[in-house]
């Protein structure tokens, strides 16, 4: 059933947001009086299709991952000539760099409608309390304690989790200091400075709290089993959810930190659980698999708590009416397109592991998992992938909306269109770099599974 989820939410998501880029296309070409052929969602054979009083045809084709507008050009086939005026090449060139990048922006669009919608309806989030410190971590050299609220990362405001990962996860590769300010429980405003030295390069996947040794509060947490993945040490070893795990090889576990504690040292280590089911005790063996995290090995047992009771002080309710939610929309948009912006370039410079990039696989796993998550976290991974296709798509590489964007960027200041000769070898590089990069992310996914 998990995997039949993922499939479907994957095929909504990069659906939607297609259809969206295309309609942007679309949209533009019409109102500068391009024809438009036709506009399909899916590639393939058309299983439904229409065509309009413009003779566009709108179709619903077989293959859900992708689409496309067809519109009228002459480098295409042959045109009559009482149509060559409604032609995309002979259209001005300010008109086709229109064409070509509202697709990117219906993207951006799209995640600012989206952000504005989850800011209006409101949402749950943690506050972002200090845990544990571990001695002489960066966090305990910057005088992070116990007990502490994170109010701002770098001068970024950081009213939850949410926001201080994204505001350190922005510092990939570091060096120096990093300025936190918090709150201490007397309301007394500090600051700290954390010293860094290539912070997080190369890391994958990237740990932020744990890289500069400290950990968010949390609430005690029972060592009960709330979800056991399929066909994971755990569920082989015959864990349910509901499970309370009272001893670890006959050594008592009252918390859930110290089970997984017990779980990561134990790579590879058959682990005999004294469990209780329904009232009674019953003994399982469990042997976790070896998984290598930023260069270490540990233990992975493939199961998770149960759900955590936070006390009202440690939530925080954030909404904002209609106007205020829409300063907030455009704010997270800007903020997640300078992160992805940014996360490029350093991918590009070696302080980011290609490791990193995510393929299908990857996304339909995150897409299934967030839409189970509920509405806020779909809402928020919509957007941000929403993001990163208008992103990837304004990269100026041939194939790519980017790449047209270039060529049309050289027409204007030349007077003249760059030649189908160089346009024709820029395809092949477009085509080899996008084909690599896709080979690329899906052999991380398998990796990753």
């Amino acid at each position: 059933m998990g995997i039949l989820q993922n499939i479907v939410a994957v095929i909504v998501v990069l659906g939607l947001l297609i259809t969206i880029h295309e309609f942007g296309h679309f949209w533009v070409a019409r109102r500068c009086g391009i024809r438009v052929l036709r506009f399909s969602v899916g590639f393939g054979k058309p299983l439904i299709s229409r065509v309009d009083r413009h003779g566009t045809e709108f179709a619903l084709a077989a293959i859900p991952l992708g689409g496309y507008v067809k519109m009228l050009d002459e480098r295409e086939g042959p045109v009559e000539p009482d149509e060559q005026h409604l032609a995309f090449n002979r259209q001005h060139v300010l008109k086709r760099i229109a064409v070509v990048i509202a697709g990117p922006l219906a993207n951006f669009i799209l995640a600012v409608v989206a952000y504005w919608v989850m800011f209006m309806v409101g949402t749950t989030a943690i506050v972002p309390m200090v845990g544990e410190v571990s001695p002489d971590s960066p966090a305990a050299r910057g005088g992070l304690q116990n007990g502490q609220e994170i109010v701002a990362v770098q001068g970024r405001q950081t009213p939850d989790w949410n926001g201080v990962n994204l505001a350190l996860v922005a510092e990939i590769g570091a060096s120096g200091h990093l300025e936190v300010s918090t709150r201490n429980d007397q309301g007394r405003l500090e600051e700290h400075r954390l010293p860094v030295e290539r912070f997080m390069a190369r890391q994958d996947p990237p740990e932020p709290l744990r890289t500069l040794g400290f950990m968010p509060w949390r609430p005690d947490i029972a060592p009960v089993i709330g979800q056991v993945l399929d066909d994971s040490p755990a569920a082989r070893g015959g864990l349910e959810p509901g499970d309370r795990i009272r001893s670890v090889n006959g050594q008592p576990v009252s918390q859930w930190e110290a089970l997984v504690s017990r779980v990561q040292a134990s790579a590879n280590t058959p682990l005999e659980l004294q469990v209780e089911r329904d009232g009674r005790d019953m003994m399982l063996t469990v042997t976790p698999e070896a998984r290598e995290q930023n260069g270490e090995t540990a233990g992975f047992m493939g199961a998770g708590a149960g759900s955590v009771s936070w006390p009202p002080e440690y939530q925080r309710t954030l909404s904002w009416g209609p106007l205020g939610a829409v300063g907030q929309a455009l704010s997270r948009t800007g903020e997640m397109t300078s992160l992805t912006v940014g996360a490029i370039g350093k991918m590009i410079t070696g302080l980011i592991s290609p490791s990193n990039l995510s393929g299908p696989i990857t996304i339909a796993r995150v897409a299934g998992d967030s839409a189970r998550s509920g509405f806020e976290t779909f809402i928020s991974f919509l957007a941000y992938l929403s993001i990163s296709l208008g992103v990837l798509n304004l990269l100026p590489v041939p194939v790519l909306d980017g790449g047209h964007l270039v060529y049309y960027l050289i027409e204007l200041v030349r007077g003249r269109p760059v030649s189908e000769r160089v346009q024709a070898f820029g395809l092949r590089i477009g085509m080899a770099l996008i084909a690599s990069l896709m080979l690329m992310a899906f052999y991380f996914d398998i990796m990753r599974l």
